[in-house]
């Protein structure tokens, strides 16, 4: 199985030596032991290339994504892997109070940044967030390093992801403030294949069926900053 990641702990990253870790990449590498399909081939790239590498069949399975009608479209999910907040991450302290996307009315000034292609992107706009004081980015790392440099004040994405870019950065200057749930409820995530891959999805959604609130499963998500509260949610 060719399964595309990008680098966004604690989903996906690869460690100094180059081997694969985070919780969606073992629970995807597992998927393929259980199924015995054939060795599992992790593929990095970017998050705009996700989905059509599918489609042009590079890959056959994506790192988790957020569902969405518009993603439906042009691929097939699997069932949900996780539900998950959305977060902000800001300077240390969070000098400009941010509290989630609508404080960003109180200062005219503040630029918040997202990935290309992100759903967090239309969220903040449906928040109020001018589009004009957006800036986009292609990945989570260059994202990172503006709020890191003040370019921009925040960065949005799920607050996970935020949390597991920190912890591998301890001198990293950054903190997360959790999107309340009145601005956007968690969301559920799958891995994406591509359209008429019917009968790989049946085995997926079947194989994650046994997997998911299993005491492996618990453990694999605990490894990666997830408590039972999170497991929970998806179940």
């Amino acid at each position: 199985m060719r399964f595309a990641f990008l680098q966004e702990p604690p989903f996906c990253f690869t460690d100094d030596s180059g081997k694969l870790g985070g919780c969606d990449a073992k629970l995807a590498e597992k998927i393929c032991q259980v199924l015995e399909l054939e060795d599992f081939s992790p593929i990095e790239t970017d998050f705009a290339e996700l989905l059509p590498g599918l489609s042009n069949g590079h890959w056959d399975m994506t790192t988790g994504l957020f569902i969405s009608d518009e993603r439906r479209q042009f691929v097939d999910f699997t069932r949900p892997i996780w539900s998950l907040p959305d977060g902000l991450m800001v300077a240390k302290d969070n000098p400009l109070g941010l509290r989630g996307y609508r404080s960003f009315t109180r200062h005219p000034s503040a630029i918040l940044a997202v990935i290309s292609d992100q759903i967090q992107h239309q969220t903040a706009l449906q928040n109020g967030v001018p589009p004009e004081r957006v800036r986009i980015f292609a990945t989570q790392a260059e994202a990172a390093e503006a709020v890191a440099r003040g370019t921009v004040q925040a960065y949005a994405s799920v607050a996970m992801a935020h949390r597991g870019y920190i912890a591998r950065r301890p001198d990293a200057s950054l903190d997360v403030v959790d999107v309340p749930a009145s601005e956007r409820q968690p969301a559920a995530g799958a891995f994406a294949l591509a359209k008429g891959n019917a009968a790989l999805r049946d085995q997926v959604d079947r194989c994650l069926g046994d997997l998911l609130g299993s005491p492996w499963h618990r453990t694999l998500m605990a490894g990666f900053g997830f408590g039972g509260a999170d497991v929970d949610r998806l179940l």
